[in-house]
């Protein structure tokens, strides 16, 4: 058994499942500690020393890989790292070990499984690296509505091609699970499939992580190191959110298309690529181009086959099938055993607007799960659904906050519940009846309620 008590940090963006793995690992004996971004990451392991790191893939300013090679090569080289990731394929598995994880994981993750590989991980010699978990390829959930059958015949076309693709949607329409398609249904299927988030690329970071570099070619350049477009000779580099690239990345990115070569930083050489770009965005390219934001040269290069994907709210009638795969998910995640939604709770899901398309359906199916006390998905374990996608408050907490406001008859009777409720806690049956702290306790004085 692995040493108790030890520390690991989880760098996770995702609050609920980034408490739920906290809550998990401190119940099973370990000392963890969770943040949400790279810069808090850094902060902490730098007052803290954490034996292994839990972290997420994608982060909201940064990438997980990158922030892992930081550690080893600015902190400790003997922290070990385990990578976690929604996205999971053998590639980017791959490329992970070659920076230095010791390990792997795929969101949901499995309690045993990750249990397994925290134990290797901290008792394991500096130069152990295994990869314990089968990788499989991500389960893509193709929708049934006829305009996402016109979008795979339009798949099946381009994909055996080698054109270049744009991919244009809302936010968490599914874009990357679409480009994975496009590689996994192509000749390049054995060849590495690496995603770039473009937003996440400074124009200081951006050559180095795609073209890479030469040790001492600046000042924290410790080591050689391949970029994106070498570490994936064969294959497809997604470029996702590709609009917000820096505009001096641009013409960098259009060369090396052209030429079909790049030259890492401080090389005196040019290096052949052979790769396919998939690139995708949420944002009009086209008023970028008139605004002189985007080049339109590069555009052209990219888009010699454009997709559009629709809102989830287009095709609503692939809803129920993403809702029951992401609730065989949250199940897996959770340790539930949720058998399917009522057909009250898939009708108010139906009438939703779906702003943040299948991401926001997955956390809402995710909460609901936690939620649901019976076997199915019941209308009260869904969310209130508001305006805002990071609404949390289920139903039944409203309907049971409700219960308790204060009402003019039989005010005695009310806040006694309400205080049996909250155990006596004043505060907490104050918020329960609605009503502040001091009009309780008049109330208390008003019907000889002991205080």
């Amino acid at each position: 058994m692995a040493e108790k008590k030890q520390n690991i940090l989880i760098v996770e963006d995702d609050p609920t499942f980034g408490i739920m793995l906290q809550t998990w690992l401190n119940k099973n004996g370990y000392q963890a500690a969770l943040v949400g971004s790279i810069e808090q990451a850094k902060k902490e392991v730098e007052k803290v020393f954490y034996k292994l790191i839990l972290t997420d893939l994608r982060l909201p300013d940064g990438d997980g890989i990158v922030f892992m090679s930081w550690v080893k090569e600015k902190i400790n080289s003997k922290i070990q790292t385990i990578v976690m990731t929604g996205f999971a394929e053998v590639q980017t598995a791959v490329l992970a070990m070659k920076m230095g994880a010791f390990d792997y994981l795929r969101k949901p993750i499995n309690t045993s499984v990750l249990q397994s590989k925290i134990e290797a991980a901290l008792n394991a010699d500096e130069e152990t690296v295994t990869l314990a978990e089968p990788i499989t390829k991500t389960v893509i959930v193709k929708g049934k509505s006829l305009v996402m059958q016109r979008l795979y015949k339009h798949i099946d076309l381009v994909a055996p091609t080698k054109m270049s693709v744009l991919i244009l949607g809302e936010s968490g329409t599914g874009k990357e699970y679409i480009a994975r398609l496009i590689h996994d249904s192509s000749r390049r299927k054995n060849a590495p499939f690496i995603a770039v988030d473009c937003g996440s690329l400074s124009k200081e970071l951006a050559p180095s992580e795609l073209f890479g570099h030469k040790k001492g070619s600046f000042t924290s350049a410790v080591s050689d190191k391949k970029g994106v477009f070498e570490l994936a000779a064969g294959g497809t580099v997604f470029l996702d959110e590709v609009g917000n690239l820096p505009y001096d990345v641009q013409k960098q990115l259009l060369r090396a298309l052209q030429e079909q070569k790049i030259r890492p930083i401080g090389a005196v050489k040019d290096i052949d690529t052979d790769i396919r770009i998939i690139a995708a965005t949420n944002e009009n390219i086209e008023k970028a181009i008139s605004e002189g934001k985007f080049r339109e040269d590069l555009f052209h290069r990219i888009n010699e086959f454009m997709l559009q994907l629709p809102p989830l709210r287009d095709r609503i009638e692939d809803l129920e099938e993403f809702a029951l795969f992401f609730l065989q998910q949250a199940n897996d995640e959770l340790g539930k055993n949720i058998k399917g939604i009522d057909e009250l709770a898939l009708a108010e899901l139906k009438r939703q607007q779906w702003t943040g398309n299948l991401r926001e359906l997955r956390n809402v199916i995710r909460r609901s799960v936690l939620f649901a006390d019976g076997d199915m998905i019941e209308i009260g374990d869904l969310p209130v659904f508001s305006n805002s996608v990071n609404q949390q408050v289920t139903r039944k907490q409203q309907q049971e906050r409700d219960s308790y406001a204060l009402r003019p008859d039989n005010e005695k009777e009310q806040i006694e519940a309400a205080l049996e409720k909250a155990r006596g806690n004043k505060t907490v049956a104050a918020k329960l009846l609605q009503i502040d702290r001091k009009t309780l306790y008049n109330k208390m004085h008003l019907y000889g309620i002991s205080l």
